[in-house]
């Protein structure tokens, strides 16, 4: 930073402030004695809940003890969370950059994108590029089998470099600001192939569902999306059912990939990537097209008075 001064992070994510992603991403920004370190995040579990915010009650919020932060736990979403944590009502400063993650699971193609907004952890990241301060979000490939709490460490540490280098070029000019970046860091993170830039991809988690016959039945859908564990929902409150209601459950059918060089194809060969994000999508241009002749076929309504 210019002048000697100390950049600002806020951090935030969507699995909530226990996460251990969220901690040992704040452990290493701590440790890299580099920045002030602020803490802003879901005090429950709030995967998938997309760009969601609370709008008809207040949020409650929580201090909590992580050493070398200053943090508040919030009732809210990772929308919420990000928001409060740069609009000077919670801390005295606003950020200079903000990080949401490490996210469980990989973000990556559709997950994410407008298209099915279903990214907490993105949504963290593009509240702050709402609001003009640079974000980024990071996930880690989590599988379930081969992955250990000690990977999201890893995870941190390979992503220190960019976050810094961020801190730095957002104070000059040419920074561009009219995105936010999004990191995957792949499965195997001590081989990983080092950075990549890539684009954000059409690869989608096909998600169906299936009549159950109690809460507690089969396999329970992961915050990642991808893979399932048969752990029952903590938040489901079976005493609210009563006989006469359906259960449906979500469930993974399938996957459908893109192609080559982009975000879920570079990550799956073991890079990390780094995909610059817009904040709303654009339809393809084929579609602007097809809608564009098509709207001038369309007769306009007649006027109210010549009805």
């Amino acid at each position: 930073m210019e002048g000697g001064k100390r950049g600002t992070i806020l951090v935030t994510n969507d699995d909530g402030i226990d996460a251990p992603g969220l901690r040992a991403l704040v452990h290493s920004i701590v440790n890299a004695n580099l920045f002030n370190v602020l803490v802003c995040a879901p005090d429950s579990e709030k995967s998938a809940v997309s760009h969601s915010i609370t709008w008809l009650h207040p949020v409650a919020v929580k201090q909590v003890q992580i050493e070398g932060t200053t943090a508040f736990a919030v009732s809210g979403t990772p929308a919420d969370c990000a928001s409060l944590g740069i609009s000077k009502a919670l801390f005295p400063t606003v950020p200079d950059l903000v990080v949401s993650g490490i996210n469980k699971g990989s973000n990556c193609g559709y997950h994410m994108s407008l298209c099915s907004v279903y990214s907490g952890t993105v949504a963290g990241a593009r509240e702050a590029f709402f609001n003009d301060i640079p974000s980024i979000s990071i996930s880690y490939d989590w599988v379930k089998g081969k992955s250990n709490l000690h990977d999201f460490t890893l995870a941190a540490q390979v992503c220190i470099p960019i976050i810094s280098a961020v801190l730095v070029e957002t104070k000059h000019p040419s920074y561009p600001r009219k995105c936010f970046l999004n990191i995957d860091v792949p499965n195997n993170v001590p081989n990983h192939k080092g950075y990549k830039l890539t684009k954000q991809g059409k690869s989608i988690i096909k998600i169906g569902w299936r009549q159950a016959t109690s809460e507690t039945e089969g396999p329970k859908m992961s915050s990642d999306m991808t893979n399932t564990d048969t752990e029952t929902s903590k938040n489901f409150d079976s005493s609210s059912v009563s006989p006469e209601h359906l259960l449906f459950a979500r469930e993974v059918k399938g996957s459908v990939l893109d192609g080559d060089d982009t975000d879920y194809r570079c990550l799956q060969e073991g890079y990390i990537t780094v995909t610059p994000l817009a904040g709303l999508s654009h339809a393809e241009v084929d579609c602007q097209a097809y809608f564009k002749n098509w709207l001038q076929s369309v007769p306009e309504l007649p006027s109210s008075s010549s009805l």
